[in-house]
């Protein structure tokens, strides 16, 4: 049976993460009252086609904006049958995607190819690919789409994954790119920040970069490779974009201010919030608000009161996925 796989870029800005939801139109908050689900958090009537290919909702309930469910009906559209996308990696609300991989099967049978049913492999992935995003709204993209073999496993063939966390340390707001990084006040110490990173790389128990209810009973986790590096040039050059605290961490470098930069994570495998955390413990450690040695005690305890704050979710962006072969 022909099976495809997509790679999905997509703004997670107005996505409530991944994965399909269904819930009632009010959630109730911890406190018990009502909390309201904004309009673009909720599939709009042009994401909603075709009930006989999308069963319907059950009454009194509405469908989150995911970009599952958004992928997953373009592509019941394009192939005319109730297919499922299953998707790599399960990112969260406000999370962006440059290499998200999803895979879906079609019908081999001839006969319903005739009746315009499934997507034959002699139709081609170019002709899928463009098929699928003149069905997709604007914030969410197909950028590959190839034939792989019928038991490929999104999932379970995936040999690692590589994330980026951007920060933008300055007076003024980044504004155009606001939804997409993270901005601090703070000038950051990008060698303390360096060698930090490079202390995380390795397998280690990551109990302490893991947000609660993670549910994984073993925390042991590989990173390939954690780096800060600055993005670009300084926005406003001259004395503003740097400063000197003679008190950061002993290491009397220029930290930097007015400047754009990348905390890149990969590894075989991530706990819940891990890359969040991680990007938040160095954050910190750029700050001198948090020593390394108090980052290796972290990890040493497995204690995540100690590591550093979970970062919001619009900076950290899923750039790519790999596998052995596809």
């Amino acid at each position: 049976m022909p099976r495809y796989a997509l790679t999905i870029a997509y703004d997670g800005t107005h996505f409530c993460g991944w994965q399909r939801q269904v819930h009632t139109p009010q959630l109730k908050q911890a406190d018990g009252g009502a909390l309201n689900i904004p309009p673009h958090h909720i599939m709009g009537p042009t994401e909603i086609q075709c009930e006989e290919i999308h069963p319907p909702i059950e009454p009194g309930k509405v469908e989150l904006r995911t970009v599952q469910a958004v992928v997953q009906r373009a592509v019941r559209e394009v192939v005319r049958e109730p297919v499922e996308l299953f998707g790599a990696s399960r990112t969260d609300a406000g999370v962006h995607a440059r290499g998200q991989v999803a895979a879906f099967t079609t019908t081999d049978d001839p006969s319903m190819h005739e009746k315009g049913i499934g997507w034959p492999l002699d139709r081609g992935c170019d002709r899928l690919l463009r098929a699928i995003n003149g069905k997709l709204p604007h914030d969410v993209q197909i950028v590959d789409c190839r034939a792989v073999r019928s038991n490929f496993d999104p999932v379970g063939d995936c040999e690692s994954k590589g994330y980026v966390y951007r920060v933008y340390a300055g007076r003024d707001r980044p504004f155009a790119e606001r939804e997409r990084m993270l901005h601090v006040f703070d000038p950051l110490d990008i060698p303390l920040m360096q060698q930090a990173a490079t202390m995380l790389v390795g397998t280690h128990d990551f109990a302490a970069f893991a947000s609660a209810g993670h549910g994984r009973q073993n925390t042991v986790r590989t990173v390939l490779r954690c780096e800060v590096l600055l993005d670009g040039q300084p926005e406003s050059p001259g004395p503003r974009a740097f400063a000197r605290l003679p008190e950061a961490q002993g290491t009397n470098a220029e930290l930097v201010l007015g400047q754009r930069l990348r905390i890149e994570v990969s590894g075989t495998g991530f706990l819940y919030n891990m890359v969040r955390i991680i990007s938040g413990t160095l954050v910190e450690i750029g700050k001198g608000k948090m020593t390394i040695a108090q980052m290796e005690r972290a990890m040493a305890e497995r204690d995540r009161r100690i590591a550093g704050p979970t970062l919001p979710a619009h900076g950290l962006c899923l750039e790519w996925i790999r596998y052995s072969s596809k």
